[in-house]
């Protein structure tokens, strides 16, 4: 069945799109990542029965079918990023059965499975972005959809930083139930620190980092008369950054400047600047003791005890390294609670998918980096340019932040980073399909 809206295709020909397409699915599952809190799973499932992770399983089983079937739904063709989610998926799936050699303690193994369907499920969202979404319009459509639902979570935190509402007591679901041990106001430095519906402070920094960039274009490409509302999605996302009181929102904050500011007209950076030292001010006079909480964070980092966490779980991954240094342990079966917290994306992949495992993780990472650079230099239009450049700007943040929490163990930060690797995939592909390149501007 399929509805009377026409779309018009790269090569010009009028189209019918499905009700039922790739966008429509990952904006539904964009809404459970998002807007469901993360601490509520299906019960005896664990944290693999998180509504948003199921949903993203059977986006997998679904672009299977999609595929089996040959059908106009998906796009073929040649397409980097999936061929490195195959690659990563191929590492996990490996690291499974070389773990499975040997008999498994329950723990181990039940950690193991829930790994296999986290991989699903990421694998779904991924190929389903790259290969089914059909132009660069339903494109903007999710990435909508994804800013309103971070506009949502930012608004939330902001209300948890005021008020101090730990809403883990007070949020339910029929059907759900809430994890152990899970609260997600934690007090530093007499202020609330907090994670609204995510898991944690800093996975909540890093989900609005990597929203921010898209929130951004959105603004910058509103029509005139329409732009109060895209600018205050900006603002709030902005506003939420530094309730997390994280360094990792300060060097989200960083890296995003440093991918979107050099590709904006001069004009428009002095305004970034000077809107930035503004928000610096406000800060500073309006709640000065956050301001105080930051710079104790950046100064007294080399004695920080996280820091010094963070540094003696190198020495310690050494032995479990070793045991396993090719394929690794498997995926979800180095349990922090049991042994110790790495905080470090890369260093537990080593740990639990071996060298194989952080080859092909890198591998991935950077393959979405690279289509979103090529999509942009094969792109004339200056909207799908500036497009592209957001998505570099929202996976350098993925890729850097990966370095500061374990972030596939976080299943937001971890199902958006996926997503967006999706839409690198995409775009690179209709961007592609569109025209002749632009020539360079000597902003590359």
């Amino acid at each position: 069945m399929t509805t009377a809206v026409p779309l018009l295709s790269p090569a010009g020909v009028t189209t019918r799109r499905p009700r039922l397409d790739a966008v429509t699915l990952l904006s539904c599952y964009l809404i459970l990542l998002l807007i469901v809190p993360a601490w509520l799973t299906v019960p005896s499932l664990g944290s693999a029965g998180e509504p948003a992770a199921l949903f993203a399983a059977l986006l997998f089983f679904y672009y299977l079918l999609a595929w089996l079937a040959s059908g106009p739904v998906l796009a073929s063709g040649r397409q980097p990023v999936r061929a490195a989610m195959i690659l990563f998926a191929c590492a996990v799936l490996a690291a499974y059965v070389s773990a499975n050699r040997v008999a498994l303690a329950t723990t181990v193994s039940n950690g193991a499975d829930r790994g296999l369907i986290s991989l699903a499920g990421w694998a779904g969202v991924l190929l389903l972005a790259a290969d089914g979404i059909s132009s660069v319009a339903r494109l903007v459509s999710l990435l909508r959809c994804l800013v309103r639902c971070a506009t949502a979570v930012a608004a939330f935190a902001v209300v948890q930083f005021c008020t101090g509402l730990n809403a883990v007591r007070l949020i339910t679901i029929p059907g759900l139930t809430s994890l152990d041990d899970i609260t997600n106001v934690v007090p530093r430095d007499q202020l609330n620190r907090v994670a609204a519906t995510t898991l944690d402070p800093i996975e909540l920094a890093v989900v609005l980092a990597i929203s921010l960039p898209f929130a951004l274009y959105l603004a910058r490409r509103a029509r005139p008369g329409r732009r109060a509302w895209p600018w205050c999605q900006v603002a709030v996302i902005g506003a939420a950054l530094p309730v997390t009181i994280s360094r990792t929102a300060v060097l989200a904050v960083v890296v995003l400047a440093a991918v979107l500011l050099p590709a904006w007209p001069r004009r428009d950076r002095l305004a970034a600047c000077v809107a930035g030292a503004a928000a610096l001010v406000a800060v500073s006079v309006g709640i000065p003791h956050l301001a105080r909480a930051f710079a104790t964070l950046i100064t007294g980092i080399s004695g920080d005890s996280s820091t010094l966490s963070r540094t003696a779980a190198f020495s310690s991954a050494v032995p479990f390294i070793g045991q396993h240094p090719w394929l690794g342990t498997g995926l979800g079966t180095f349990y922090p609670q049991v042994y110790f917290f790495t905080d470090d994306e890369y260093l537990l992949a080593l740990i639990e998918i071996g060298v194989v495992g952080l080859a092909a993780l890198l591998l991935l990472l950077a393959t979405g980096w690279v289509s979103a650079r090529r999509a942009r230099r094969a792109s004339a239009d200056p909207e799908v340019r500036e497009l592209a450049q957001c998505v570099a700007a929202a996976l350098a943040v993925s890729a850097v932040c990966f370095a500061t929490f374990d972030a596939l163990g976080f299943p937001v930060a971890a199902g958006l980073t996926f997503l967006v690797l999706g839409c690198s995939g995409a775009l690179l592909r209709l961007a592609r399909a569109a025209g002749p390149p632009a020539p360079r501007d000597g902003r590359e």
